[in-house]
């Protein structure tokens, strides 16, 4: 028994390692997911190493240097308070990773639970979640994060509250839609018929197996969080000067649109590049992922 049982788990252990490559094989041969990969490496190098690769304050105003064009003191310009905008950029990265961070794990945080219960119970519970949750997608996403900032404040923890609760109905649909497939396969009944609690069923034979549209939702998550706190930056009620923001920066700049077009124009290539990121990966990620997708 002790040799079957050997033998069947490195049958397992072989068997798995074989998907795990076959999937990476799909990956890899998807340009535009390892394009957004790049993409990716290069915003969490910048945001992680930011402080050594531009050592200083990056709100220090030096009006005698404000608007210049770029240089090689200065390879993306100033801003309108003599501000290096690459300075900025690269420290406005961390601030938009920990916005993105703690949005999606806001969504994954409350979305996650409410949709495998919903999904899973059916009826009255079911019921009362998808109720709440039609109201809150009666809202585009962006129109609704801008409503609760107006109710919260502005300000850093504030955006991502807002925008995470704006992503919390999407997580909620995603997984219910999952679980109401996965919890009428016969794996799941026999748990069922034989005493299992329902949160051991959740756990360990429901959840594992809606991972994969949750990893894709949670990467494209990524570039929207990215992009709805640049929105709100640039209306003025998201993070706050001088902390430097990618979307505050848009905002700023475009006053100096015609004049001094770098001010603008380089935080909006950061946005553009991040989220491209990010969507590419997840798209790359789903066809990788879900047997569904063939290459």
């Amino acid at each position: 028994m002790t040799e079957k049982k050997k033998s069947n788990e490195l049958q397992s252990y072989w068997s798995g390692n074989r998907e795990l490559r076959r999937r990476w094989a799909k990956l890899r041969r998807n340009k535009a997911a390892l394009f957004g990969g790049v993409l990716i490496l290069i915003y969490l190098f910048t945001a992680l190493f930011g402080p050594i690769l531009y050592p200083g304050n990056p709100s220090a105003p030096n009006l005698i240097r404000s608007l210049e064009t770029p240089s090689r003191q200065h390879p993306l310009g100033t801003d309108e308070l003599g501000r290096s905008i690459l300075g900025r950029i690269v420290h406005g990265s961390r601030v938009s990773l920990l916005i993105a961070i703690g949005v999606v794990s806001l969504g994954l945080l409350l979305g996650v639970p409410l949709g495998l219960v919903s999904g899973y119970y059916g009826g009255k519970v079911d019921f009362g979640i998808q109720r709440i949750t039609d109201t809150m997608l009666a809202f585009p996403g962006f129109l609704l994060a801008l409503a609760l900032v107006a109710v919260l404040g502005v300000g850093l923890k504030n955006t991502v509250i807002s925008v995470g609760i704006s992503m919390v109905p999407i997580y909620i649909r995603l997984v219910r839609g999952c679980v109401l497939s996965v919890r009428e396969q016969v794996y799941v009944e026999a748990a069922r018929a034989l005493g299992t609690r329902d949160v051991a069923i959740l756990m360990r034979h429901i959840l594992p197996n809606v991972m994969v549209p949750i990893t894709v939702q949670t990467s494209l998550g990524m570039g929207t969080a990215i992009l709805f706190a640049a929105g709100l930056g640039f209306l003025g009620v998201g993070v706050q000067p001088p902390t430097p923001e990618w979307g505050a920066m848009l905002g700023s700049g475009r006053a100096y649109l015609f004049h001094a077009p770098h001010v603008a124009t380089f935080p909006g290539i950061a946005i553009f590049l991040a989220v491209l990121g990010f969507n590419l990966s997840g798209d790359g990620l789903r066809e990788a992922l879900d047997p569904r997708f063939k290459l």
